[in-house]
């Protein structure tokens, strides 16, 4: 069974870093990405990476702030959020593919985490 985890999400003041974490289970996939959402608006892209982590895509809003990675051996993935704003507040989902595609669709992901809240304050 194919479960996605998401972890260390919270409350942090405007400027500082959080780190997400999105534990896999259940098989190995090509591609891994984070969406958000905030409320009243739609699912977004965040960052997406390929299996071995060498190809990876950022969102224009989170580029050099946002760092995407992930460790294989732990079939983790993770989200190293610097220089929040309050306009990074959203709740925060873990995606993942079983196929290589464009990382930025949400159509292309086959298994979601639950989500986890990130609360940006000013």
């Amino acid at each position: 069974q194919v479960q996605l985890v998401e972890s260390g999400g919270g409350l942090v003041q405007a400027g500082g870093s959080l780190r997400v974490s999105c534990s896999a289970s259940g098989r190995t996939f090509s591609t891994m990405g984070w969406f958000r959402q905030a409320p009243g608006k739609e699912r977004e892209f965040v960052a997406g990476t390929s299996w071995s982590g060498r190809s990876t895509y950022y969102a224009d809003s989170v580029k050099g702030r946002f760092t995407i990675s992930r460790d294989n051996t732990k079939n983790t993935m993770y989200l190293q959020m610097n220089s929040l704003k309050p306009e990074d507040t959203a709740v925060y989902y873990c995606a993942a593919s079983t196929a290589m595609g464009t990382m930025t669709n949400i159509f292309e992901y086959d298994y979601w985490g639950q989500g986890i809240q990130v609360t940006v304050s000013s």
